[in-house]
């Protein structure tokens, strides 16, 4: 299927606000990735700050999508818990995925206008809400310790965030440390010792 223009720009952009950053993509630099007339953008996007919220918003829908996913068929919390934080750690090293928009461009400190941060916020929340269910679901299936799941969402949801940095823009990172970081989760919302914590 041809992809339309208002496609390819929104995609040179994706992959110019991940490799350069937002402060140094240019509109030119964008119309010349898609190979775009410069004037479309305007017409389709309307600014820079507009491009680079619908940079965002599709970086994250595709990411709950994802998250959703892999979370539905998880036969208790704890694992449903599991499958999250490895979705999200996958996501974040597929070059597909568009990840370093988020990463690199913050919508928190790039959206000038409280409208467009308000935007963000919203669906970021929503993607701490995936993971907020699957925590609700191991405390009334026993699979995770008595915890406060609104709480530990975020805490663990922290926890991606570093490790990921840690990995994607640090030279700190061992080679297991995806793993690791996965063992921490599980470890940490486990009920007790010696049960079996996740169901692959």
């Amino acid at each position: 299927m041809a992809v339309s223009k208002k496609e390819a720009l929104l995609q040179a952009a994706k992959d110019l606000f991940g490799e350069c950053g937002y402060n140094e993509t240019t509109f030119k630099k964008i119309a010349e990735r898609a190979n775009v007339a410069m004037g479309l953008m305007t017409h389709h996007f309307g600014n820079k700050e507009k491009l680079f919220l619908a940079c965002g918003l599709d970086v994250l829908e595709n990411f709950h999508k994802k998250l959703s996913a892999a979370t539905a068929g998880a036969p208790d919390g704890m694992t449903a818990v599991y499958r999250y934080c490895k979705a999200y750690l996958d996501f974040s090293v597929d070059p597909s995925t568009n990840w370093l928009v988020l990463v690199r461009c913050s919508p928190y400190s790039d959206m000038k206008t409280t409208s467009d941060r308000d935007i963000m916020i919203e669906k970021f929340m929503q993607i701490h809400q995936v993971l907020i269910e699957a925590l609700k679901r191991g405390l009334e299936d026993h699979s995770i310790a008595r915890v406060d799941p609104v709480q530990t969402a975020i805490i663990i949801v922290s926890l991606m965030v570093g490790v990921n940095r840690t990995r994607v823009l640090t030279p700190y990172a061992p080679d297991n440390f995806y793993e690791e970081a996965l063992d921490f989760v599980v470890r940490a919302v486990a009920p007790c010792e010696g049960m079996p914590l996740v169901q692959e």
